[in-house]
């Protein structure tokens, strides 16, 4: 990855001496580390072990904050996850809903397919009845590029296995109630 920074910015014309020395290392070990770093991990693992809870009902956890990276121009997205799902006989800890976020979000990926990894990705971990996600975000090709938009948000969602329309009414209601703006 340093190669191929390093050969990016001297095509851009830049010199990789003063303030660039040492640039295409850095680049490399924040991308790897902080950007991609989810690759290669599973759902189920980013979730840890279940804990038998047959019969719970609707979980919701809101504002989840992540960040992630659009494939399309390599501009980063951030804003807040919203999670739910309806259990089968397994719940996750509400620390392990941030975690499979970060893990699917530590990758090149669109908001839209974002959100449904999410979904199937919990849904698919823990056998649950249904599971939904709601991605409020901020994206640097809309607000940083072309004809910017600094003040406009993308919100995408995604819903995975059974979940009924008085469960999305009452996910919607905890969305609103817990999300706040955006970054």
């Amino acid at each position: 990855m340093a190669r191929a920074i390093a050969a990016f910015l001297e095509a851009a014309g830049q010199s990789l001496t003063g303030e660039l020395a040492g640039t295409p290392e850095r680049v490399a070990q924040t991308w790897a580390s902080d950007f991609l770093d989810g690759e290669g991990i599973a759902p189920r693992e980013a979730l840890g072990s279940p804990l038998a809870a047959p019969g719970a009902g609707l979980v919701c956890v809101t504002g989840i904050d992540f960040h992630s990276m659009c494939p399309h121009h390599m501009l980063p997205y951030r804003g807040l996850a919203h999670v739910a799902y309806l259990p089968a006989r397994q719940v996750v800890g509400f620390s392990g809903l941030a975690c499979l976020v970060d893990v699917l979000a530590h990758r090149l990926v669109l908001q839209e397919v974002l959100a449904r990894q999410i979904a199937e990705g919990l849904r698919e971990a823990i056998d649950a009845r249904g599971a939904g996600c709601v991605l409020a975000v901020e994206q640097a090709c809309l607000t940083c590029r072309g004809r910017a938009r600094r003040r406009a948000r993308v919100t995408a969602e995604a819903f995975s296995g059974r979940f009924p329309a008085a469960e999305r009414a009452r996910f919607s209601q905890a969305v609103a109630a817990g999300a706040g703006e955006a970054p």
